[in-house]
């Protein structure tokens, strides 16, 4: 089987994998291209030399220090965590279309308020801009993944919503990169630590401009009634014409999804919630919020916001040292995320890859948590060089980069855009997008403590929550790859768990025949 092969659930037409649904889902991504660069920038934008002198950070002790860090970072998981929320309100009633747009207006307003920040007005404009900018990046992160899965083919949904995933890679990577670059380009001044909050505003505006072009999802539009225009986005999309035997079916089952929401949940805004009071349908927000429980516990968000503190733990020393080591990470996770995308996630399928992501990554941690205790780091190594101890850490850090990032960097978002019946998606999209702000807040929020009272156990707590989610993955969360968002009820009434997704497959392609 070649590496762009797909698995279908029944026989597909060739124009329905065309250039329109692709670019449909590259527009909408560079929502998390602002999210990744956001997510990268800030953790060495605070280590600038020009940042540390304008704000006077070597003035403050250690903790608080750590305090004002943390603010930093978190506030903008706090406005995160309550844009994924405000994004199921304005779903249900602009559509997936007009509220990307709404979120990231909301978004270029943080932004911008950030640039007005300096040592005389202190970090209140820096502080109030990033709840802004939480706020917008909430709510896409909500959005974008619905948006992308109710537009995708069945057999290439992951790879689909993993070009949501491929554009928080690319943000990162700059974002990593950029203070890299000023370091060595630039003379330390105001001007050197506002260009990384300025570029920003680059991928909000390549979103604004884009979504002017995209279709509102032809699923939302069924559901609002709105049934000829749905019909014209469909085909557009598909780029086939009404009557074809795919549209038809689809439609059908699209149809017979709303029928089955209508009947066991009901219309209107608020009966998502009363649904919430079906066992089987909060179970569906538990397993969603899980993932993102055990996604910021593998540490990688500890490592996004403060990668300067990580690599400062194993023996980094030096800032440009630090720069660079972080660059190289953002590399290592984008080149992967390349194969995650193009292979790993519709054909080794979800599971596969949450399960030995975990394993891989988790010795990973042990040794960098067992080498910081023998060695006894404190900050550095004499003279500026590793021992052969520390490369080898450094080289175990990267592999666990390398387990992480075709696992459970995007394979939750991937999951959480497609396990919800479509009356209940935004609503499960919402609550899991707000899960993994919740824990990204409590993460970024509390790193700083972690480092200053725990040391190498830091990488040993990290480490045994990846080893936890294999038996949660395993025994609780079935394969999804290549079922249709209509069959996702009856994906997840089979037991078995491990054994659903062949029983599934094997029933739908029994139907087809």
């Amino acid at each position: 089987m070649g590496i762009l092969a797909l698995v279908e659930d029944r026989p597909t037409p060739k124009a329905v994998y065309n250039w329109r649904v692709y670019t449909c889902a590259a527009v909408a991504s560079w929502a998390s291209c602002m999210i990744g660069y956001d997510s990268a920038f800030i953790g060495t934008t605070l280590a600038l030399p020009s940042f540390v002198e304008e704000f006077k950070f070597a003035d403050m002790e250690p903790e608080h220090l750590a305090l004002v860090k943390a603010n930093i970072v978190s506030v903008y998981q706090a406005g995160a965590f309550f844009g994924a929320f405000g994004a199921y309100a304005s779903s249900y009633y602009l559509g997936r279309r007009k509220s990307l747009l709404v979120w990231v207006l909301v978004f270029i307003l943080g932004a911008g308020l950030m640039l007005g920040a300096n040592g005389e007005r202190g970090l209140g404009l820096i502080i109030g801009g990033r709840v802004l900018a939480g706020l917008g990046v909430g709510g896409a992160s909500n959005m974008v993944p619905i948006y992308i899965s109710e537009l995708s083919p069945p057999a290439v949904r992951g790879r689909l919503v993993g070009i949501y995933e491929l554009g928080w890679q690319f943000g990162g990577l700059v974002g990593f990169w950029i203070n890299y670059g000023l370091t060595e380009t630039m003379a330390p001044s105001h001007k050197q630590w506002i260009i990384p909050f300025a570029v920003q505003l680059i991928p909000a505006g390549c979103l604004l401009l884009g979504a002017v072009w995209m279709r509102e999802s032809p699923r939302w539009l069924f559901t609002k009634g709105k049934r000829e225009q749905a019909m014209k986005n469909l085909t557009w999309i598909r780029n086939l014409p009404a009557d074809d035997l795919y549209i038809v079916e689809e439609v059908a089952a699209i149809d017979a999804q709303i029928e089955h929401d209508r009947i066991h949940i009901g219309p209107g805004f608020w009966r998502p919630f009363a649904a919430l009071k079906q066992p089987k349908v909060l179970w569906r927000f538990f397993l969603g919020g899980m993932l993102f429980f055990f996604q910021n516990g593998s540490g990688i968000n500890a490592i996004n916001y403060y990668s300067p503190t990580v690599f400062k733990s194993i023996g980094i020393t030096g800032t440009n040292t630090g720069f660079l080591t972080t660059g190289i990470f953002g590399v290592v996770k984008t080149v992967v995320t390349f194969v995650w995308l193009l292979w790993l996630i519709d054909q080794l399928g979800r599971r596969k890859l949450l399960m030995i992501g975990a394993a891989g990554g988790s010795l990973c941690m042990w040794f960098i948590g067992a080498y910081i205790k023998v060695s006894n780091v404190s900050g550095g190594q004499t003279g500026g060089r590793l021992s052969s101890g520390g490369i080898a850490a450094i080289f175990f850090f990267y592999l666990w980069t390398a387990f992480y990032t075709p696992s459970w960097n995007g394979t939750p978002w991937v999951i959480n855009s497609e396990m919800f019946s479509q009356n209940t998606r935004s609503l499960g999209q919402a609550s899991a997008a707000a899960n993994n702000w919740f824990w990204n807040f409590i993460i970024s929020r509390f790193t700083p403590q972690m480092f200053l009272k725990m040391g190498y156990g830091v990488y040993f707590f990290f480490a045994s929550l990846m080893i936890l989610s294999i038996p949660f993955v395993y025994f609780l969360i079935p394969e999804t790859k290549g079922i249709p968002l209509e069959h996702m009820d009856e994906l997840f009434e089979i037991k078995p768990v491990p054994k659903a997704h062949a029983v599934l497959i094997r029933k739908l392609r029994e139907q087809e025949e």
